[in-house]
């Protein structure tokens, strides 16, 4: 190995996935995200679809499972736009079947 390598270590931090149901409007990703940047929070993929006749929308957030989680879940509840949370622990399929497109 020579002196200008770096060794990095992967480290395994679990994952979740929170599933919103939304208000579609102009601006509802970015309060949603908003949220996270505010507080240091990383949003590791994303993936949002109009419901319906277009006034909702369902998003869906991969983030890490620490311990600010649960604090975070509560923040998100609160948004006005937000009109319901689930919490699916671990790596939701929807995000699973993406990796396949990623290189």
């Amino acid at each position: 190995m020579t002196s200008c390598e770096t060794v990095t270590k992967d480290i395994d931090i679990p994952k979740a996935t929170l599933e919103l149901s939304v208000r579609n409007h102009p601006g509802v990703m970015s309060h949603v995200c908003g949220l996270f940047a505010r507080r240091a929070f990383n949003v590791d993929a994303i993936a949002c679809v109009p419901e319906g006749d277009g006034r909702q929308s369902r998003i869906w957030l991969m983030v890490s499972d620490d311990d600010r989680l649960p604090q975070m879940l509560r923040q998100v509840e609160k948004l006005e736009d937000v009109l319901a949370v689930v919490y699916h622990g671990g790596e939701h399929p929807l995000f699973t079947g993406l990796a396949e497109y990623v290189r």
